[in-house]
């Protein structure tokens, strides 16, 4: 029996419940490749929450975390016509259908902490000449769900504001620049200086440090008291969302997908009605934002923020890393160092 490198956990519990050992390499059912893995990013939801045993549904034990591998195609399955072995594939959210992380690698199913994944074909991008596997992971992470949240379901046209929050994260810095290309003024917010700059180097027209200032206040003031038309929220703090909220002008909209903060906040519901305010979470997307978000970083008009690419074999420490939200940027694991 073909044997690979995975991290592995057997229970839940902290960073020390991972564990890289040897197992079966995996073989390709019927419609089904098999990806030799060459990045996959470290997410604070999808992985350090599952790991801890919080996530909302169930995740059965032993399990390989890692939702978003890329990497070349080393094997197909009986079936497979749309993908070829040797292609450059980047994995997306779902193996059924388009609707989130419901029934997905690293999560229903064995993930990309590994030397190998097996997945539906369909549920597989190419990815563009001249786009790396780090960056394609990343971009296929956050940027459809940008497109999604933004776009389809915010609304937001060229001419109107939107505040970002958490923009220099992975959903929030690929938010600042889609804002962007959809022509709206971005403000920015982050917790930390460095964030604040990084965000105003993906292109926003204004940062907001929401550790040091008022959030709040300075977007009233940003905005000349109005308020923004849009609000992009993927953090859920409670000490933060109520702030985010009393920023948005009449007739505004917030839209989420994202609760590391905490999930639970308060909701001012008679400035909901009295400003007649929308507020929408999502976690869908589409194959063709996918391939939109791929080509777009592929034209150098989305950059991506990498705090560091780690060996396989330092999942603990990347998991630390994530924890202590210090760095800028994703921590991706490579195989192949």
């Amino acid at each position: 029996m073909d044997m690979m490198k995975a991290v592995v956990m057997h229970r839940f519990g902290g960073p020390d419940v991972l564990s890289c050992e040897d197992v079966p390499k995996p073989v390709p059912g019927p419609g089904e490749v098999l990806v030799e893995v060459h990045a996959v990013s470290v997410n604070r939801t999808l992985d350090l929450v599952v790991r801890a045993g919080d996530y909302g549904a169930p995740i059965k034990l032993p399990h390989i975390l890692g939702v978003d591998p890329s990497g070349v195609i080393a094997a197909v399955g009986e079936g497979v016509t749309e993908r070829a072995v040797g292609d450059r594939v980047v994995t997306l959210p779902w193996r059924s259908k388009p609707v989130g992380p419901l029934d997905a690698v690293g999560m229903q199913h064995p993930g990309g902490y590994a030397d190998y994944v097996t997945l539906p074909a369909m549920a597989t991008a190419r990815i563009p000449d001249g786009l790396g596997f780090a960056e394609a992971t990343i971009v296929t992470r956050h940027a459809p769900q940008a497109f999604n949240l933004l776009r389809d379901r915010g609304g937001l046209k060229a001419g109107e504001s939107v505040l970002v929050m958490g923009a220099a994260g992975g959903l929030g810095s690929a938010g600042v620049q889609i804002a962007k290309l959809l022509g709206a003024t971005v403000i920015a917010a982050a917790g930390a200086p460095e964030r604040v700059r990084a965000a105003l180097d993906l292109g926003a027209d204004h940062a907001i440090d929401y550790r040091a200032e008022d959030l709040a206040a300075r977007v009233l003031e940003i905005t000349g008291g109005r308020g923004v038309d849009l609000v992009c929220e993927n953090i859920a703090d409670p000490v933060l969302f109520p702030k985010a909220f009393h920023a948005i002008a009449r007739h505004g909209r917030l839209v989420t997908a994202g609760s590391h903060g905490g999930g639970e906040v308060m909701l001012d519901v008679k400035r909901l009605y009295l400003y007649q305010i929308a507020v929408m979470g999502s976690i869908g997307f589409t194959h063709a934002d996918v391939e939109a978000s791929l080509e777009v970083a592929a034209q150098g008009k989305l950059a991506v923020l990498i705090d560091a690419i780690l060996p396989l074999a330092q999942a603990r420490e990347a998991h630390e890393r994530v924890a202590t939200r210090e760095g800028v940027g994703k921590i991706i694991l490579s195989p192949k160092l």
